[in-house]
C-alpha cells in the first residue's frame, strides 16, 4: 500500500516510521524545509510520566505505555536523554488534596513509583524548595527531541520511506482505489493518506472531498512563553506546580546540560506567532516565587514559545486526542489526528498502533 503522511513532526515521524516498518511504501509531505519546526521543536522535552490524564482517555492509555517505548527507543538509537525524576508540588495547604487527587489518578493510570512525600522530605532532595507536600515521581524525564526525530527518520529512510519537504498539501480528493494528494499545481494518487499536519490538521480535513464538516473540530490556539534562567540552576529535578486550567503551570524543567528554564504559561491567541513578550516576565517571577522564594530579581529572560493545538478554550474541560478513522468518518484508508499536544511526544511510539488499526478498519 502506497501510503502519505502529512507533517514531519515527530507524530508524523513516527507513524511513517512504523508504517513503512510494516511493509508499506510511504512519502511524508512536509510544509517547511526541515522536520518538526513546529509543536514538536517548541515545547519542554518532557518524558511524561502520565500522571493527570482521566481514566479512559487516550492520554491515559498511550502516555505511561508511550513513555516506556520511548525511553527503549532511546536506549537502542543512542537518543541523548535523562530521567531527572520530578515534583509536583503543593505551596500551600489548599492544594494538598489536589495532589492527592493527581496520586490517586497516577496510580490508576499505572505510573510506576510515585508517592506522596511532605514538605521537609521534599525540601531535602531539592533544599530550594518551598512547600507543605509534593509528589514524586521517578519516571519522569528529558529528551533531546530533535534528536529522537533524526532517529525516527533514520529508520523510516533506512526502510525506503522518503520525505519531500516544502510540499504542502493543499487539497485531497477521492479517485477510484484511492486518494489524489494536490500540491503545488502538481498530484499524486496513494492508497492511503494520514493527517499529521498538527496545527494544519484540521485546515486539511476541511480540504477534504468528502470529509463531514461536522467532524472537524474547531482549533484553537495557546500559546506557551518559555523563560530561561540567567544563574546556575537550583534545581536538580523537574518541579511542577499543582496544574492550572489550560496546562501543567509555570514549571522548572532542565535540559541535558542541567541549565534550567520555566514555562509554559498558558496565553490564549486568534492567530500563530512566537514572540515573548518581556513584560509577562512579571507574572513568572510571582508564579515561581511559590514554590522557590529565593528567585533572584533579574534573573529570567524571554526563551522561546510553543503552540498547542487545543480543541477546547479557556474555561472549557480539556480536550482528549482525537483520531478518526474510517469507522468515524466514513471515508476509506485515511485517518486524521486532531488536537495532539502534550503529551504527544511521550505517546508518539504508541499512538502509532492506534492509527495503524484505524487505517486497515
Amino acid at each position: 500500500m502506497q501510503v502519505l503522511v502529512v507533517g514531519a513532526g515527530v507524530v508524523g515521524l513516527a507513524v511513517a516510521r512504523a508504517m513503512v516498518q510494516r511493509g508499506h511504501e510511504v512519502i511524508v509531505a512536509e510544509a517547511e524545509s526541515g522536520i518538526g519546526t513546529g509543536i514538536s521543536s517548541r515545547n519542554s522535552e518532557v518524558i511524561h510520566g502520565g500522571l493527570y490524564y482521566p481514566t479512559g482517555s487516550l492520554r491515559a492509555y498511550h502516555c505511561p505505555r508511550g513513555r516506556r517505548m520511548l525511553y527503549d527507543f532511546c536506549a537502542t538509537h543512542g537518543v541523548p536523554h535523562r530521567k531527572y525524576g520530578k515534583l509536583v508540588v503543593a505551596t500551600n495547604e489548599s492544594e494538598v488534596a489536589r495532589l492527592e487527587t493527581i496520586f490517586k489518578q497516577a496510580q490508576v493510570n499505572g505510573v510506576e513509583g510515585v508517592e506522596i512525600i511532605d514538605g521537609a522530605a521534599a525540601k531535602r532532595l531539592e533544599p530550594q524548595l518551598a512547600c507543605v507536600a509534593a509528589m514524586r515521581s521517578p519516571e519522569t524525564g528529558i529528551i533531546d527531541s530533535h534528536g529522537f526525530m533524526l532517529a525516527l527518520r533514520g529508520d523510516l529512510e533506512d526502510h525506503g520511506g522518503v520525505i519531500a519537504f516544502n510540499t504542502r498539501i493543499d487539497r485531497l480528493a477521492q479517485v477510484v482505489g484511492g486518494w489524489q494528494a494536490h500540491f503545488g499545481g502538481e498530484s499524486i494518487v496513494f492508497d492511503a493518506v494520514i493527517n499529521c499536519a498538527g496545527l494544519g490538521a484540521q485546515k486539511l480535513a476541511r480540504a477534504t472531498q468528502g470529509y463531514p464538516p461536522e467532524r472537524v473540530p474547531r482549533l484553537v490556539l495557546a500559546k506557551g512563553n518559555y523563560f530561561s534562567y540567567c544563574g546556575r540552576p537550583g534545581f536538580s529535578r523537574l518541579i511542577y506546580p499543582a496544574p492550572v486550567p489550560g496546562g501543567l503551570g509555570v514549571h522548572v524543567t532542565l535540559d541535558l546540560a542541567g541549565r534550567m528554564r520555566f514555562g509554559p504559561d498558558v496565553e490564549w491567541i486568534e492567530r500563530e506567532n512566537y514572540d515573548v513578550e518581556p513584560r509577562r516576565a512579571r507574572d513568572f517571577y510571582a508564579r515561581i516565587r511559590d514554590y522557590w522564594p529565593n528567585l533572584p530579581d533579574d534573573s529570567l529572560a524571554p526563551d522561546y514559545a510553543g503552540i498547542r493545538p487545543k480543541l477546547t478554550g479557556a474555561g472549557e474541560p480539556a480536550a482528549d486526542f482525537m483520531i478518526e478513522g474510517p469507522c468515524q468518518h466514513g471515508l476509506p484508508r485515511m485517518v486524521h489526528l486532531f488536537g495532539i499536544e502534550s503529551p504527544g511526544l511521550t505517546c508518539a511510539l504508541s499512538l502509532v498502533e492506534d492509527v495503524a488499526d484505524y487505517l486497515s478498519a
